[in-house]
């Protein structure tokens, strides 16, 4: 079992399958409580469960084995789930080279060895080997002069999803962080807490209780720590040293240096694997299916709207839309997706600009490009245009790519695949390529899936060929696309062929 804090717009649901799986949820948010006829504990969490600031997944990072009890809970809420291993968790030590310098911090490329991606369920989960992953470590988080060329050695202090511009912040010296104490290098104690008087009854109470760090430490109090028993107190503070300890003697041992964290001035220090690893962390990106698997666990604590999850994915506009639909009426649970009413209220509308964020297994997102709305069906249909560049040929089909050729997407709201069709300027058609992916999600500024790798293309002689069968295999050994879900992409790139 394992004790887990959940937060974000999948908090509700995650909870009820945490809860009806026998884990233990701890710390949790008022609306939580109110939901549920159950005890949370206040104990400090194994997991931290967390949405993923675009919203289209969570990030769970924590103890190994308990993030090992809580990921296939997290893939089986649909087929389009798919999961991947975060290489730099939060908390871990690792090495690199600075690749590149900006204006306000460096570019670093991270040695994490051991296995970076993976996806799937259960026992049919495998893994692929990742070397490298980048980070962005700012000048002001390092004391010395970063350059390019630099050898480093550097701690993670936030993630970053994999299908996110974003990169892992990382710092130049050690913090470990508790739920109510964090310790940093240095000396003393700081109450970080914004209402002044609750500060300094906290301060009063950490002098009467003779709670101070150990030499070398200074120890950072959280505004958790303000409602804490003074058993909690001291608790928090003794974890927080223990594992201040473990991971200052896991830096000095892997080289025999004390040097810590920084710029290295011996390239031989450098190491391929992880300095310390405190934290494991795995990142699931939920699709359509997925987010429709939520609603009926978040419907089982609450009234849940058609859609819930996939119109408060969509942007924070949308998200409190849903909570005052929710709060005024008793929706209909087998009612259909408002699609119309959605796309009326937030987007996309005709003329709009819509990017199209093409996913790929292994947890990249690749944007195409961005398109322009030519017309909304309320049947979930929405159509949209570019004009194509000169140079090379369009994947599949063999044919020249010419300047001012017209791409026309039909995307339809959870469809597994969507057709795009090109024609020259004189309207003749160069081809039709057709993806086949996880279900489509129309969202207000971008259409969202996953590639699955398969596809069907029509040439302008009318013939239909499937394509990258290999491709999809090739990630099902991988372990990038679990088997089930390549079997739904084989099925529909077969009904294509024969439909075209």
């Amino acid at each position: 079992m394992a004790r887990a804090r959940v937060r974000g717009i999948y908090a509700t649901a995650l909870t009820a399958r945490l809860l009806d799986a026998g884990h233990e949820v701890v710390d949790a948010s008022p609306p939580i409580r109110r939901r549920f006829d159950a005890a949370f504990g206040t104990d400090p969490p194994d997991v931290r469960i967390e949405t993923s600031g675009d919203r289209q997944g969570v990030g769970a990072h924590g103890d190994p084995d308990a993030l090992g009890a809580v990921r296939d809970l997290l893939t089986d809420a649909g087929r389009d789930a798919l999961a991947w291993a975060d290489p730099a968790p939060p908390g871990a030590v690792l090495d690199g080279e600075v690749t590149e310098t900006l204006g306000g911090g460096a570019v670093v490329d991270l040695r994490v060895g051991g296995e970076g991606g993976e996806s799937g369920e259960g026992e049919e989960a495998a893994s692929a080997p990742a070397t490298a992953a980048e980070g962005y470590l700012p000048y002001s988080a390092v004391d010395a002069r970063v350059e390019t060329g630099d050898a480093v050695r550097v701690q993670v202090r936030e993630y970053a999803a994999p299908w996110t511009d974003r990169r892992p912040e990382l710092a130049g010296e050690l913090r470990v962080g508790g739920d109510l104490v964090a310790l940093e290098p240095g000396s003393g104690t700081r109450v970080d807490v914004r209402d002044d008087e609750a500060a300094r009854e906290l301060s009063g109470m950490l002098d009467l209780l003779d709670l101070d760090p150990p030499d070398g430490w200074r120890a950072v109090w959280r505004p958790p720590a303000v409602d804490a028993d003074t058993e909690a107190l001291s608790a928090g503070l003794d974890a927080a040293v223990d594992a201040a300890e473990e991971l200052r003697a896991a830096v000095a041992s892997g080289d025999g240096s004390e040097s810590g964290l920084g710029v290295l001035d011996d390239r031989g220090r450098l190491r391929d694997a992880p300095v310390a690893a405190p934290n494991a962390g795995v990142w699931v990106w939920f699709g359509r299916e997925s987010r429709s698997g939520l609603d009926d666990a978040r419907r089982t604590a609450t009234a849940t709207m058609p859609g819930h999850h996939r119109v408060k994915a969509g942007s924070a506009d949308a998200s409190a839309g849903v909570d005052l639909a929710e709060a005024l009426c008793e929706p209909a649970p087998d009612a259909e997706f408002p699609f119309a009413v959605v796309t009326d209220a937030f987007g996309p509308r005709e003329g709009d600009a819509l990017r199209i964020d093409h996913g790929k297994p292994d947890g990249r997102l690749i944007t195409l490009g961005e398109a322009t709305v030519t017309g909304v069906d309320p049947d979930g249909t929405v159509t949209v245009e570019r004009e194509m560049s000169g140079g090379g040929t369009y994947d599949g089909l063999g044919v020249d790519r010419v300047a001012g050729d017209v791409a026309e997407t039909s995307l339809k709201e959870g469809r597994w695949w969507y057709p795009t069709t090109y024609r020259g300027r004189d309207g003749s058609v160069r081809g039709t390529y057709v993806n086949v992916c996880t279900p489509v999600e129309v969202f207000p500024d971008a259409a969202r899936y996953v590639d699955l790798h398969v596809d069907v293309v029509k040439r302008p002689d009318g013939t239909v060929e499937r394509v990258d069968d290999d491709e999809l295999d090739e990630s099902v050994a991988a372990g990038t696309v679990p088997e089930p879900l390549a079997e739904k992409a084989r099925r529909v790139a077969s009904a294509l062929e024969n439909a075209l």
